[in-house]
């Protein structure tokens, strides 16, 4: 069965960085784009970043272009979320998640399997 795990959240001070990791099993992870979604308290859960099964590929939502880098390293099954310049306006509970098929898109009902999630916390 496909699992997800996330790694790596924390507390950070605006301003600081964070690296994500999403460890993935059960899956031929090559073949699959995936995604970084996260959800705050009162919060519907929303996009952040995604990712083409090669790595060629990268979709970011408006909020964090420019800060956030995903990648991915096949040989590892693992997905990557640096997150440089953070913000009060970033903390949440942040969850990786496969596509179902095809290229990465913001919609969330286009993805099945999700991660238990991983809390960002950044302090003003």
């Amino acid at each position: 069965q496909v699992q997800l795990v996330e790694s790596g959240g924390g507390l950070v001070q605006a301003g600081g960085s964070l690296r994500l990791s999403c460890a993935a099993s059960g899956l031929t992870f090559s073949y699959y784009a995936m995604g970084w979604f996260r959800q705050a308290p009162g919060k519907e859960r929303e996009f952040v970043a995604a990712i083409s099964g090669s790595g060629g590929n990268t979709l970011y939502a408006d909020s964090v272009k420019g800060r956030f880098t995903v990648s991915r390293d096949n040989a590892k099954n693992t997905m990557y979320l640096q997150m440089n310049s953070l913000k009060p306006e970033d903390t949440a509970v942040y969850y990786c998640t496969r596509r179902k098929e095809g290229w990465p898109t913001t919609m969330r009902y286009e993805y099945d399997y999700w991660g238990q999630g991983t809390q960002v916390t950044v302090s003003s």
